[in-house]
């Protein structure tokens, strides 16, 4: 097992094309739940310049113009250049209306033992989650590090204090670990898109980043940057425009950005675009939620919780744990905790985590606020998968061992 190393991040902003086309299919999944919490909804996104396409899939009561939410977004995100803007972007779109699933039509808050054990899973997935006490969140250094600087990119573009900026940017970050704790930062990349080559010039944009992003981001963390930090910003050269007008986006293509920044395994399954009823969404949030309540309870530093799941059946086929050295207890021990403490059924989570009904909860959004910046680890949100409320549990089970 390793334990000195170098290990890199990345975090893109919600302007970039990827990301943009997340948010476009969960935003069309929130419309669909609020008005009916039982719809079965896939909706998948890709743009260009100057073009989006939407294809989607529902068995649904309800009416939403995906078309009229995808501009929206796009509006929402802040895209207003002649070459790509809510109003005059080409929307092309494919719809298949399947019939009603009576399957899906139950209340999970109602349900006995029994009925949770009757909703079937109907894909097949295998599924991690992950957390670790490198930082507050329970989130690797790495990712937690990079979506702060990218969400403070943005921040520095929508409040005009770097008025010059477009929607468009990434982030890098790279860790130095020494015995599997971070140590110091290796080196911060920054790409970020803007309207004009010359405007502003090089050192400018870079003095700006580095006062306006870097250190306000690292203001209240323990690990700042040092003398020998490398820094680069726009390292390829200027960044002009960027966005769809540069290059194209699809839904899901940004899983580690969703995650934990490849520090930990995932599924390499879409989390956008698809409704929760689907256990390679709603899975990778239960998968969270058990590592992170592990780490809380003091029984490891690390711990990776992985969930395979097949069709046709209510739970999954194997959990497994892994605490890469740094658990107190047999890690067969855990997932026998787990499977006490823990309902991985998916009618278990849906209940648990009440994720059919989070839409019609927050008016604004659910779904599409965690296609940006993290559907893991996110503490501006109220998340229920980010609730540590077992911790305690599992340390008093785990003393009577």
């Amino acid at each position: 097992m390793r334990k000195d190393f170098v290990f890199v991040s990345e975090s893109v902003t919600a302007g970039h094309p990827d990301k943009l086309c997340d948010q476009i299919s969960d935003a069309i999944i929130d419309h669909f739940l609020i008005q009916d919490p039982h719809a079965r909804v896939r909706a998948e996104c890709a743009v260009s310049k100057a073009i989006i396409f939407i294809a989607a899939r529902f068995a649904s009561t309800a009416t939403v113009d995906c078309a009229q939410v995808a501009r929206k977004v796009i509006s929402e995100v802040g895209y207003n250049l002649p070459d790509f803007n809510a109003k005059t972007c080409s929307i092309l779109s494919t719809f298949q209306e399947l019939p009603p699933d009576p399957k899906a039509d139950f209340d999970e808050q109602k349900l006995s033992d029994k009925g949770i054990d009757e909703v079937l899973v109907k894909n097949q997935a295998t599924l991690f989650g992950f957390a670790c006490d490198q930082t507050s969140t329970y989130m690797p250094l790495t990712i937690h590090l990079a979506h702060k600087l990218s969400r403070r990119l943005c921040a520095a573009r929508l409040s005009k204090t770097l008025p010059y900026l477009l929607p468009d940017g990434r982030v890098q970050v790279a860790v130095e670990y020494k015995n599997r704790v971070p140590d110091r930062i290796q080196s911060i990349i920054i790409s970020t898109s803007q309207e004009k080559p010359d405007k502003p010039a090089p050192q400018v944009l870079e003095a700006d980043l580095v006062e306006k992003v870097i250190k306000t981001a690292f203001e209240d963390e323990a690990l700042k940057p040092d003398k020998d930090t490398l820094i680069f910003i726009n390292p390829d050269g200027p960044i002009v425009i960027g966005g769809p007008v540069s290059h194209s986006g699809l839904t899901g293509r940004k899983n580690a950005v969703d995650t934990y920044g490849e520090y930990s395994r995932q599924s390499q399954k879409a989390l956008s675009g698809k409704d929760p009823m689907r256990i390679d969404r709603a899975g990778v949030y239960m998968a969270r939620y058990a590592a992170k309540n592990i780490v809380a309870a003091g029984l490891a530093r690390e711990c990776e919780v992985q969930l395979s799941y097949s069709i046709g059946m209510a739970g999954p086929l194997s959990i497994q744990v892994e605490t890469f050295g740094t658990g107190k207890l047999r890690e067969s021990k855990m997932v026998e905790l787990l499977k006490e403490h823990f309902d991985f059924r998916l009618a278990g989570i849906l209940k648990q985590f009440n994720l059919r009904h989070l839409p019609a909860l927050h008016r604004s959004g659910f779904y599409q606020k965690l296609a940006a910046y993290g559907q893991v680890g996110r503490m501006d949100l109220d998340l229920p998968w980010e609730k540590t409320d077992k911790a305690s549990l599992l340390a008093a089970a785990a003393k009577l061992d």
